[in-house]
């Protein structure tokens, strides 16, 4: 092996085990909700997250047993699934990367949310800093990440992550895929998802049809900004 062969190699396996450590496993189940489906409202209506969690959060659950049924593959923790779509069989790749990234990004998602009188309505600390630093503060940021989410075409999700160097970027990815997705997603692209927003129109369409910045806005309303601190912290360990 050569010099630079070597470097190559030991960077991407302290990248991986970077992004390994960083992120709790998820099981393969469908959880409920961490709140009623009513508690997100005028940003997020009832109806919507009742449809969303309960019929297309469900579905991707339900056809990720199924596949992995098919191929005799283990399902424990679907984050290991996704992260390494490659290594498994070629039969179930598609099923994986679609539904268990669907599973993957559901369950997150929920728990990025949370009723406007449980969370502060801006992040501090630490993850206030990082953000100052990284991306030239919280207008800035939201100003970035509200671009990746109006601009991103069709179904797909905007993202925050933390780098392998612990830097913060924004991100964006199409369907279901999911910034952890070794081989799929680009390079400079790979990291820990601290915070996503979903804009397929399932998410969004009963409350705004075709206004996705009118529901990007109101979506801050309702972030998690605990949850993504917690994340960002546990991250940069």
């Amino acid at each position: 092996m050569t010099r630079r062969s070597f470097l190559t190699t030991a960077g991407a396996t302290l990248a991986a085990s970077t992004l390994t450590h960083a992120v709790e496993g998820i099981p393969l189940e469908h959880a409920p909700l961490p709140y009623a489906p009513e508690a997100l409202e005028p940003h997020i209506d009832a109806l919507t997250m009742t449809i969303h969690h309960g019929k297309h959060h469900a579905t991707y659950v339900t056809k990720l047993k199924e596949a992995l049924t098919a191929g005799s593959l283990a399902g424990d923790d679907t984050i290991a699934l996704i992260k390494d779509i490659a290594s498994l069989p070629e039969a179930a790749q598609t099923a994986v990367r679609n539904n268990g990234g669907g599973h993957v990004n559901h369950t997150l998602f929920w728990k990025w949310m949370a009723p406007a009188s449980s969370s502060p309505r801006t992040p501090d600390g630490k993850l206030a800093a990082a953000i100052q630093t990284d991306l030239g503060g919280l207008a800035e940021f939201q100003k970035g990440f509200a671009e990746a989410a109006t601009k991103r075409f069709g179904s797909g999700w905007a993202w925050l992550i933390v780098r392998p160097d612990g830097k913060l970027k924004i991100t964006s990815t199409p369907n279901q895929d999911n910034p952890l997705m070794k081989g799929i997603v680009a390079d400079e692209d790979l990291g820990t998802p601290i915070l996503g927003l979903d804009v397929w129109e399932h998410a969004y369409y009963l409350k705004y049809q075709n206004k996705r910045p009118d529901y990007i806005t109101a979506w801050w309303n309702v972030v998690n900004w605990n949850e993504v601190a917690r994340l960002h912290a546990q991250a940069a360990k």
